[in-house]
């Protein structure tokens, strides 16, 4: 009876420890290894039939270790400790770790890789900034406030604008009893407008429910609910919340196997979960619908793309000659071909101040394109943008690439202690002491060019071919004041765009009216407002 008894219990400890630890049921996934490691331990203890002496309190144990218990103990300990060092060690696999990433490709200029870009569509709302929005925006709910919680907010293209999207999860155990068929909803933050917050709890006309979701119980929650659906055998990552250009919710989770024994985790696909319905199907990385902007996890990226220039000559390499590790941080980016990508520097090994070469990865296919030009570091840019207003103490978020009139260019803002956006900054990227600050987008895009102009073209000498001179006769001309600073907008006959400019680029602006002669020069972009590098009033006689 006492045998039963113990069998029985295994059998529901074993079972509890699946239900819980969901563990890959596959070669080079330790979890169920463990568990089994586990249940034999306890189960060898059972068996030694241990009792206490009643007189000296001391254990004793009345019956030998069981031989095939203990013969199941060292297979497994073979298993967890010998076999991964065999399959996976470093020093024995060090060209499969190093080509994991793929073939990396050159390219030119990463300025290339990016489209010149309007400045009301720079990025300038940020993970952490999103996170206060949202909050802000759920506070304004009192009733669902105390219900749920934020969950973790991803950035993704919708109908081509970029925002900041993240469930809305339950508070607690009791939160999820009492409104088991799911949370209300998401937070849709933009990423180039700090205004646009949306709150969306229904999608034509329907209710929206986020019933499977990681802060859900047994079978509502996302991972077991995949597991236990016939995906127990795939390793599961990166539980992403994305939406799709309708706005219906999912959970985009990244499938991966083992490339070199026990480690080289490498991406096959995703699975695709309806966070409603709970309805889940599989997509190879080719198959996945263009909607979904990230397949590639970043701590796979991460660790693919160092390993690729820590070994690119080999194993014993401790000179560290030609050795590359990515700067801190990576983000993500869109391409002029309207993809995403992940975004980071290289620098050399010892060398974290300047970067060799900026990476991008494809998102999705993995596809990594590497650009050979010496420039600033994203923690660089961000300590010259502080060092800009360092009286005011603000600090800079990550900055994000763009091409500013053809010139590769850190984007960022200015932060202060409560996490609220107070002013804007530029950084070459080729040289971070050009740098332009101000209190809106448009001041510092005027700051950042005059910097530029001032440094005489040296980090970007070809950039003259993107400049256009024009004479002309101003039309129309009014100043406008913004933080104690005066702009001129003026236009002129025969062409169709708003030009804005300063008395710092010419003291002829404050005088000139309309029907005056003039002369500018200006940067060719796709802004409708264009600043003015140069102006001259023909009409003064100097």
């Amino acid at each position: 009876m006492k045998k039963i008894i113990t069998i029985v219990f295994l059998v529901l400890l074993l079972s509890f420890l699946f239900y819980v630890f969901l563990p890959v049921l596959n070669f080079g996934f330790t979890g169920i290894a463990v568990i089994v490691l586990v249940i034999l331990i306890v189960a060898m203890i059972s068996s030694l039939g241990m009792t206490t002496n009643p007189k000296t309190k001391q254990l004793i144990i009345q019956r030998r270790p069981n031989k095939f218990l203990g013969i199941g103990i060292l297979i497994l300990l073979v298993y967890l400790i010998l076999v991964p060092i065999i399959t996976s060690a470093t020093i024995f696999h060090t060209a499969q770790y190093q080509k994991m990433i793929g073939e990396v490709k050159v390219g030119e200029k990463i300025g290339n890789h990016f489209e010149p870009i309007s400045i009301d569509k720079l990025r300038v709302v940020d993970q952490s900034l999103a996170y206060l929005l949202g909050e802000k925006i759920i506070g304004s709910q009192p009733a669902l406030g105390s219900q749920i919680v934020l969950g973790e907010f991803s950035i993704q293209k919708v109908n081509n604008e970029l925002y900041w999207v993240a469930p809305l999860l339950h508070s607690g155990f009791f939160k999820w009893i009492n409104n088991r068929e799911g949370t209300p909803g998401y937070v849709m933050v933009s990423a180039t407008n700090e205004r646009d917050v949306k709150l969306v709890q229904t999608i034509n006309g329907q209710p929206t429910k986020i019933k499977y979701q990681p802060n859900a119980y047994f079978q509502s929650d996302i991972h077991r609910h995949v597991y236990l659906n016939g995906y127990a055998t795939i390793g599961l990552t990166d539980f992403t919340f994305e939406i799709d250009e309708t706005g219906k919710p999912y959970w985009v989770i990244t499938t991966y196997d083992k490339k070199v024994g026990f480690s080289g985790d490498d991406a096959t696909g995703i699975l695709l979960v309806d966070a409603q319905s709970g309805s889940i199907k599989f997509y190879t990385i080719a198959e996945a619908p263009l909607w979904v902007d990230r397949i590639q996890p970043t701590d796979l990226i991460e660790t693919q793309l160092n390993d690729w220039g820590e070994y690119i000559n080999g194993y014993w390499n401790f000179s560290n000659i030609n050795k590359l590790q990515i700067t801190e941080g990576m983000s993500l980016v869109y391409g002029k071909d309207n993809k995403s990508y992940w975004y980071t520097g290289l620098t050399s090994v010892g060398n974290d101040e300047s970067a060799v070469g900026f990476v991008l990865v494809d998102t999705r296919t993995k596809e990594a394109t590497f650009y050979k030009q010496s420039g600033a570091t994203e923690y660089a840019a961000q300590s010259s943008a502080e060092g800009k207003v360092q009286e005011k103490g603000y600090k800079a978020s990550l900055p994000i690439p763009y091409n500013i009139n053809n010139i590769p260019t850190y984007v960022m803002t200015l932060k202060d202690d409560g996490g609220l956006v107070k002013m804007y900054a530029m950084v070459a990227i080729s040289d971070y002491t050009i740098v332009g600050v101000g209190n809106s987008m448009r001041e510092t895009l005027t700051a950042f060019k005059s910097v530029y102009n001032m440094s005489g073209n040296k980090i970007n000498p070809s950039s003259s071919d993107a400049k256009k001179q024009l004479r002309s006769i101003v039309t129309r001309i009014q100043s406008d004041v913004k933080n104690g600073n005066s702009f001129y907008y003026f236009m002129v006959k025969d062409y169709p765009n708003i030009f804005v400019g300063s008395s710092q680029v010419s003291s002829d602006i404050p005088i000139t009216v309309v029907g005056d002669s003039i002369k500018i020069s200006f940067d060719v972009d796709t802004e409708k407002i264009i600043d003015v590098s140069s102006f001259y009033n023909l009409n003064i006689k100097k």
